[in-house]
């Protein structure tokens, strides 16, 4: 009877750490992705503005920069590119960005106009935990 209960014990202190070690991958995966998509919004505003304190808008930049990229994936579209843009302008300090929300999250939280209106969503989804949906 011993070596069952022992076995039980074994099977699921592993079970614990399979979960928490895929929960900790999940998460590094969308801290480095939002990270990622932050850097590549900051480039795309660098480029655009040339120094300037404005950029000029109407450019094909984000429709050319899709087309080449498509190779990585259906996530470079012309509107992933243009909220990869906003969030760095929303955020131009990465350190602002919870690491606890997803590149998701932040996708729907950038839809809202008024900044004061955003940080509350912000910070809702992270107190309360809330998905993306």
């Amino acid at each position: 009877m011993k070596t069952m209960i022992n076995y039980q014990n074994l099977a699921q202190d592993i079970s614990t750490i399979l979960k928490t070690g895929q929960q900790n991958a999940i998460s590094s995966v969308n801290g480095i992705l939002l990270q990622t998509y932050w850097q590549i919004g900051q480039k795309i505003v660098e480029y655009e503005q040339k120094g300037n304190i404005k950029a000029k808008y109407g450019t094909e930049l984000l429709k050319n920069l899709a087309r080449e990229l498509k190779h990585y994936g259906k996530g470079f579209s012309r509107s992933n590119l243009t909220y990869m843009r906003l969030l760095y302008l929303k955020y131009p300090k990465s350190e602002t960005l919870s690491h606890k929300l997803t590149w998701s999250h932040y996708f729907e939280i950038l839809k809202v106009d008024n900044d004061i209106a955003r940080k509350f969503y912000e910070k809702q989804s992270v107190l309360e935990n809330w998905s993306v949906t």
